[in-house]
């Protein structure tokens, strides 16, 4: 038998009554009351933002696997929904972009998350003369039943949550999501991914899942639960190493090697030959033309690489040309492709 890490173990032991999403209620209500600097590894450097103090309470308790503020996702003070709030950090920071009263809405199930949560948020109110709690509207709600109305936000995010959620309440999430987003709004997320098999046993550890460390999906399947929920455009940002579950420690015979991703998924209409998935890939042409046109709209100069989606290179693959290079998944967009 596998041993588990102490914080891994005691959480392994709540009572086998308890449903999954209780015991990851409980974790984090102790999380709220005592911050647990170790509970999740976040990948992603603090963004610094000229003028933001982010206090130390918060920097504690940034309970997520990478980062969820990305500037291009923040102009034009966009009205924001974060679901799990956790320490008040990246409230903090979309504030940031959008200092307006209740721009931006946090939203979480326990009771002592959000209060703490207030509590930081007037700590960082007193460090930063630019920041009013005001700018903050918490709310008490399930990320499987939202209390916000239909089309009412421009940007929704959550970080290391979802992975959490059996497969069926992370089909009911992303319906959420997909609803409270404005047309073309943006959900933008970090969770873990492994393409290694978990077992079983891990798989459907309570504990482990609440921990974010035996509930994540493939890559692929990740990417697919999110197009199924209706969006049409799908960025993958980053994918960084995070974490091994090790047979000394866990209850598997294999190492499992994870991953986390920040991913933006874009609410605009899906394609008639399905969504547009950026993984980072590049076409390049280097022939003697002007120019290449594949008569789908993609137009290339030579030796200048084109950022194009995962669709678009199977079929400029298909041409078996000489003189276009396809790139491999860099894993890492930063928007201006063609597809």
């Amino acid at each position: 038998m596998a041993v588990l890490r102490e914080r891994d173990q005691a959480v392994a032991e709540q009572p086998s009554n308890m449903s999954y999403l209780d015991t990851t209620a409980d974790v984090y209500k102790e999380a709220a009351l005592t911050p647990d600097v170790g509970l999740c590894c976040t990948t992603t450097p603090v963004w610094a933002f000229p003028g933001l103090e982010v206090p130390e309470i918060m920097l504690q308790m940034n309970y997520g696997c990478g980062s969820t503020v990305h500037l291009r996702d923040l102009t034009n003070e966009p009205r924001v929904l974060y679901v799990g709030v956790g320490g008040g950090m990246e409230l903090l920071q979309f504030s940031y972009f959008s200092r307006n009263s209740g721009s931006i809405i946090g939203v979480d199930v326990v009771d002592e998350m959000l209060k703490s949560c207030q509590q930081n948020l007037a700590i960082a109110a007193s460090q930063n003369d630019w920041f009013d709690t005001e700018f903050v509207d918490l709310r008490k709600g399930n990320a499987l039943d939202l209390p916000l109305e239909d089309a009412s936000v421009d940007v929704a995010a959550q970080n290391c949550l979802f992975n959490i959620f059996e497969k069926d309440d992370l089909k009911k999430a992303l319906a959420e999501m997909y609803r409270v987003l404005k047309p073309y709004g943006r959900l933008v997320l970090s969770d873990p991914v492994t393409e290694d098999p978990i077992p079983d046993k891990l798989r459907n550890d309570e504990g482990l899942r609440a921990l974010c460390l035996s509930g994540s999906l493939s890559l692929e399947e990740y990417i697919e639960m999110i197009t199924e929920a209706g969006f049409g455009t799908v960025e993958i940002r980053a994918k960084r190493p995070y974490r091994v579950l090790d047979p000394e420690h866990y209850d598997t015979d294999q190492l499992i090697y994870l991953e986390s991703v920040e991913v933006c998924a874009i609410k605009d209409p899906m394609p008639a030959d399905g969504p547009c998935v950026f993984t980072g890939k590049n076409a390049i042409y280097f022939g003697s033309e002007e120019f290449f046109d594949d008569g789908n709209g993609h137009v290339l100069m030579p030796n200048q690489p084109m950022a194009i989606c995962d669709k678009t290179a199977r079929s400029l693959s298909s041409l078996n040309r000489n003189d276009l290079y396809i790139s491999e998944s860099t894993y890492f967009y930063d928007g201006g492709g063609c597809c």
